[in-house]
């Protein structure tokens, strides 16, 4: 059977002649570099998230030992996040097409009998079924996520931390057995034979290299197709994968990047009203319960800073205006310059991070705000009205907005 040309695990029945070593290894020493980038910076947003603060911040609770590299989420450079979470996005979208070329040049693999040779061949065998898997299963759930559609059974957050580890855990044993064969296969000018070479090759109708060059061109495409969610104005027009891609959200001051609607977070126009709202600040002595005008009358300070979520889109800096949070802790009896942390509620009531918790340094940032204004005007119902909070550095579902409840202390 393993001769017999009709089935998969014959070697003539993968005909192409573009299979071998070096074309292999090429693809694979790109993804190497490639998805190391993407397994740090997608532990780094998860660190973002501080998920070691409060239980409203963690999504994947039982993570355990797995939890071993988190720290405190700093607030410096305020562009941080954005920073590693577009690059997250972008570069796991650009390496479809070399993740699917890899895929194809080694499936021959996948169906060699006998499945285990010896065991070094069955531990390769091993690592390159849960790499597979890994990979299809990373890219997937990362694409879906991406484009806002939750089809998969669970939420994303564990599904996509776990499925990482998994992952990586394959991916680094099998480049460990595979990187001196990969880097002996690109020094040698002629390439050796071994099982991924077709004994019976179909006419060739293009060549290696430029099978490289057509996967980096797609690579190219998908790229400049997605990059553009990280930037204002024309060029997020041309993020045709991005959810956020396409038009604004209106025009004027307000016409930035949101990612929910008031509408969609049930919020009420009558409760964020003038006469019904009031925010509650809690602390140390006390409750205080101001309205939107109190609030306005406290002094005002003004932050240049952008909006970034975890889909990989954001905005330019914006400038907001509002009330410090430090100020807001010191109007509850704690020092401005070493206020404690903040749980912080909003009247959503859809959705996730309904709540979030901020750490103390995130507190004590000068420019961390609860939110009146944007760009010279009244924050529009979708952006938070009638306050949110905008904090540097941190991801966009941490700013909470049509914030009611402000409790500082040691969370």
């Amino acid at each position: 059977m393993r001769d017999d040309p009709r089935l998969p695990s014959s070697p003539g029945f993968w005909r192409s002649p573009l299979r071998g070593p070096w074309f292999t290894s090429v693809l694979g020493l790109v993804l190497l570099a490639g998805i190391t980038v993407l397994f740090v910076t997608g532990l780094v947003s998860y660190a973002a998230y501080n998920p070691d603060l409060s239980p409203v911040n963690d999504k994947t609770p039982d993570k355990g030992i797995l939890g071993f590299y988190l720290f405190a989420w700093p607030t410096h450079p305020h562009w941080l996040y954005r920073l590693n979470q577009g690059v997250h996005v972008t570069l796991g979208i650009t390496l479809i097409p070399v993740l699917l070329a890899k895929l194809w040049s080694v499936i021959p693999r996948l169906f060699a009998l006998p499945p285990a040779r010896s065991l070094a061949h069955a531990l390769e065998r091993i690592s390159l079924l849960l790499l597979v898997g890994g990979a299809l299963f990373e890219f997937v759930t990362g694409v879906l996520n991406v484009q806002l559609d939750y089809v998969f059974p669970g939420s994303f957050y564990p599904l996509h931390f776990y499925g990482a580890w998994v992952f990586f855990a394959a991916f680094v044993a099998h480049a460990l057995l595979k990187m001196p064969t990969a880097l002996r296969n690109l020094r040698q000018m002629r390439e050796e034979k071994n099982d991924l070479v077709t004994p019976r090759p179909a006419e060739p109708t293009v060549s290696r290299r430029g099978a490289l060059w057509f996967v980096g061109s797609g690579s190219l495409l998908l790229f400049a197709t997605t990059v553009g969610q990280n930037f204002d104005g024309p060029l997020r027009r041309t993020a045709l994968l991005a959810p956020h891609g396409g038009g604004e959200p209106g025009s004027g001051p307000n016409g930035f990047q949101i990612n929910k609607t008031a509408a969609y977070a049930g919020i009420d126009r009558a409760e964020t009203g003038e006469d019904a709202w009031r925010i509650v600040v809690t602390g140390r002595t006390g409750t205080v319960r101001l309205s939107r005008a109190q609030l306005a009358e406290l002094t005002l300070h003004s932050s240049a800073l952008p909006i970034a979520c975890v889909e990989g889109w954001s905005t330019s800096d914006q400038w907001w205006r509002g009330v410090r949070l430090r100020d807001l802790a010191a109007l509850v009896g704690y020092d401005a310059d070493n206020p404690p942390d903040v749980f912080v509620e909003s009247l959503q009531r859809r959705g996730a991070f309904r709540s979030a918790a901020l750490r103390a340094n995130q507190v004590a940032d000068p420019r961390s705000l609860l939110a009146l204004y944007v760009n010279g005007e009244e924050l529009s119902p979708d952006h938070g009205y009638p306050a949110r909070i905008i904090v540097p550095a941190a991801p966009g579902v941490l700013n909470t907005k049509w914030v009611a409840r402000m409790t500082f202390g040691d969370l």
